[in-house]
C-alpha cells in the first residue's frame, strides 16, 4: 500500500481511476508508481498487493494505456507517466476508439437494416388479430411512427397537442409541406401550454394554411392521418413523472371514431388569436 497517501485517499483515487476505465490492479499500481521514482515489476506486485503471476500482465496494459513506461537499466524498471500528461492522452483515445465503433456500427445498422426490411415486409404479409394496433413506450419509436404517418397522409391531418412531446407538431416541418401538397391540415392545442416562441410558430403556420384553435384541456394525444391511420397517447396513471404510452392503429372503424371525438373538441375550440 503507497506510504504517501492516506488510506482514504488512496481509495478516492483508486475508485476514480477505475470509473476512468482502468481495472482495480492497474488502478493500485499505477497509484504505487506514482510516488516512487521506478519499480521493479515485483517490487510493485508486493507494494501493491498484486498478485505476482498478474503484475507482468497489469505492467503491460499499463504501459499500452499510456500510464506507465519502461525504464531499461540493468533490470527492467517501470515509472509512472505524469497524470497530466497520461489521463488527457487515455481519454483522447478512448474518443478515438469509440468514435470509430459508432462510425462502424452505424455502416453496419444500414446495411442491416436494407437486408431485413424485406424479412420484415415478409413478416407481415401473415396478419394476426391485433396487426392493426400496436403499443409504443419509447418516445424515439413514438416520434418516428409519428413522422412516418405524417409523411404518408393524403387528404387529412388532425392532432390534439399538449405536453409532454415526443414530437411537438409546431416543429414538425412535416406538417408545413403536408399543406402545401394540398392536405388539410387542424391542429387543437392546449391554451395553457402555450409560451410565446409557440405563438410565434402558430402565426407561420395559420399563414402557410394550416387550421389552429384552443381549447381549455384536451383528454389525451391524438393524431389521425386520413381517418384511417393515426396514434393515441395516454398519460401514465401510475408513475409521478409524466410518461406517455402510445397506441399506434390501422384501421378505419377506429380512424372514424377518433376523428368524430376530434371533431366534437374542434367545434368548442377557440381561433387562434381569439383566446
Amino acid at each position: 500500500m503507497s506510504e504517501e497517501l492516506a488510506e482514504v485517499d488512496f481509495q478516492r483515487f483508486w475508485r476514480r481511476l477505475q470509473r476512468l476505465g482502468l481495472n482495480a490492479y492497474e488502478s493500485r499500481s499505477y497509484l504505487v508508481l506514482l510516488g516512487h521514482p521506478k519499480f521493479k515489476a515485483l517490487e510493485l506486485a508486493a507494494r501493491s498487493h498484486v498478485p505476482r503471476q498478474k503484475i507482468y500482465e497489469v505492467l503491460d496494459s499499463l504501459v499500452e494505456k499510456g500510464f506507465a513506461q519502461v525504464v531499461q537499466e540493468k533490470t527492467k524498471l517501470f515509472s509512472a507517466v505524469e497524470p497530466s500528461l497520461a489521463i488527457p492522452a487515455y481519454l483522447s483515445r478512448k474518443r478515438q476508439i469509440l468514435e470509430q465503433e459508432l462510425t462502424d456500427n452505424g455502416r453496419s445498422g444500414s446495411a442491416l437494416i436494407d437486408d431485413l426490411a424485406a424479412l420484415y415486409s415478409e413478416g407481415q404479409g401473415g396478419r394476426g388479430t391485433l396487426d392493426f394496433l400496436r403499443i409504443v413506450t419509447e418516445p424515439a419509436q413514438t416520434g418516428a411512427e409519428y413522422r412516418r404517418m405524417l409523411s404518408e397522409v393524403k387528404q387529412e391531418y388532425v392532432e390534439f397537442s399538449r405536453p409532454p412531446y415526443a414530437v411537438d407538431p409546431l416543429n414538425e416541418q412535416l406538417v408545413k409541406q403536408a399543406r402545401q401538397a394540398g392536405v388539410s391540415c387542424r391542429i387543437l392545442l392546449e391554451a395553457a401550454t402555450l409560451d410565446d416562441d409557440h405563438k410565434q410558430r402558430l402565426v407561420e403556420y395559420t399563414a402557410a394554411g394550416v387550421e389552429v384553435r384552443m381549447a381549455d384541456s384536451l383528454p389525451m394525444k391524438l393524431a389521425v392521418f386520413d381517418a384511417r391511420d393515426g396514434m393515441i397517447a395516454l398519460l401514465d396513471p401510475v408513475i409521478t413523472r409524466p410518461t406517455w404510452t402510445a397506441v399506434v392503429f390501422h384501421h378505419e372503424g377506429m380512424g372514424e371514431a377518433m376523428k368524430g371525438l376530434f371533431e366534437g373538441h374542434w367545434r368548442r375550440g377557440k381561433t387562434f388569436g381569439a383566446v
